[in-house]
């Protein structure tokens, strides 16, 4: 019998490892406090404590340390060779539940029903992370020891940045290779947009609004005159305008294999018109449309390919804010601000090659376990970025589901117990075996 199907077998025997663990999880709500506080509802640090008990009890190197206040990071490690080296990532915040009216099951009940498993965070991704773990336990527990390092990289945050991933890095947690387990519907994707937050400030010039027929139609210059306010909303409508054509122009002339056509998008998502700029970046007075607003800040999601660098990308957007300012003596005189990294978010851009032996391996071992995958990349951004952004080779591979971020989620239980062997199996390829 080959080692792998020793595992295999281990997995195939004990079908409620990977469920029950995702249950247990499940049933400790850990809504990132970012999005709703509320008493009971965010328990980040009692998942942190299930699983490093967990992890602890498999023998591992255990550590913990809060990534933000009362939010712990677990990571739990098995020594080993560094050049067969392997991350298991997941993450262990969720969203809110929404409108629990709209919700058929208990959202923390971890109910067991129709070949699902049901609630809130179960897809997104505890069950993932439940597949890393339960893979790694099963390798020990047909008695296997690995030839590599590996280490389950339990973190918070994701669903706000990533900044317990971010911190995990940060503090020099790395690896050669690294699974993501977010749900990727029997896919396997190596490749990531990478994505920026900028917020664009708009100058212009304040006044009453009463006298905007000063500010707008030819007058004479004569003594006296008032001077002229100038509408910062006005310059925003003129600069949306630009920014759609300059958004077209990045879709129509970029493209990655692995990506939709077109994914390289700029979304215009909060916007604020005033006067004044208070300390927070935003204009003072946003309330008296008697001014003349002299302040807007714009924030953007930009969105950049797997192939394209950070630095490049926002090179080619500073060159189009200069443009647009060029065009007006106003706007030459008083060009727009950029901020970048708004709320210290940022997210590399991940491109593994397909070739690569991480990739090779998933795809494979899933092929053997059904179809072959689809190979594609993740339209959104997870805490794989984060990884890759330092050098980590990464993938996104995990199970299947629906209502993530939505009403009713729930895991797909066959598909779980699936990705739980084929990241066994990918442990077993990338680490070795003494």
């Amino acid at each position: 019998m080959t080692t792998l199907q020793k595992v295999w077998d281990e997995i195939d025997s004990t079908p409620d490892r990977v469920v029950n663990l995702t249950r247990d999880m499940v049933r400790i709500p850990s809504v990132n406090p970012k999005f709703e506080t509320k008493q009971g509802l965010n328990n980040e640090a009692d998942v942190a404590a299930l699983l490093r008990d967990r992890l602890d009890s498999m023998g591992l190197e255990t550590e913990s340390w809060d990534a933000l206040p009362g939010r712990p990071n677990v990571i739990g490690t098995l020594p080993g060779n560094e050049e067969k080296s392997l991350i298991l990532c997941g993450h262990i915040d969720t969203v809110p539940v929404g409108n629990g009216d709209n919700w058929t099951v208990d959202p923390f009940g971890g109910e067991v029903s129709g070949g699902k498993l049901w609630g809130r965070g179960s897809v997104d991704m505890k069950a993932g992370l439940a597949a890393c773990i339960a893979a790694l336990e099963s390798i020990r527990a047909a008695g296997i020891d690995l030839e590599g390092r590996v280490s389950v990289h339990a973190v918070v945050d994701e669903e706000a940045g990533g900044f317990g991933a971010m911190d995990a890095v940060a503090k020099g947690h790395l690896a050669k290779n690294a699974i993501v387990a977010e749900p990727t519907w029997d896919k396997v994707m190596p490749a990531e947009g990478g994505l920026e937050w900028v917020r664009v400030t708009l100058i212009g010039r304040s006044g009453h609004a009463g006298f905007r027929y000063n500010d707008i139609f030819p007058q004479p210059e004569v003594e006296g005159r008032l001077l002229p306010a100038i509408n910062a909303i006005e310059i925003a409508a003129r600069f949306l305008a630009a920014l759609k054509e300059f958004e077209a122009s990045r879709c129509r002339n970029n493209y990655h294999p692995l990506c939709p056509p077109g994914l390289s998008t700029i979304n215009p998502g909060v916007i604020h018109g005033g006067v004044g700029i208070g300390e927070d970046g935003l204009p003072l007075i946003r309330t008296n449309p008697a001014m003349t607003p002299d302040r807007v800040t714009l924030d953007l999601d930009l969105k950049f390919l797997p192939h394209e660098s950070s630095i490049k990308v926002r090179r080619e957007f500073e060159d189009f804010v200069a443009a647009f300012a060029a065009l007006d003596p106003w706007t030459r005189a008083n060009p727009p601000q950029i901020a970048w990294e708004l709320g210290g978010l940022h997210f590399p851009a991940m491109d593994t090659p397909v070739d690569h032996p991480l990739v090779q391996s998933l795809i494979g071992h899933h092929t053997s376990l059904g179809v072959a995958p689809e190979v594609c990349g993740f339209d959104a951004v997870t805490d794989a970025a984060h990884y890759a952004g330092a050098g980590v080779d990464a993938c996104i591979y995990g199970p299947s589901g629906d209502g993530f971020h939505g009403d009713n989620e729930y895991v797909d239980l066959a598909s779980l117990h699936k990705s739980t062997k084929v990241i066994a199996a990918a442990i077993l390829d990338i680490c070795g075996t003494r």
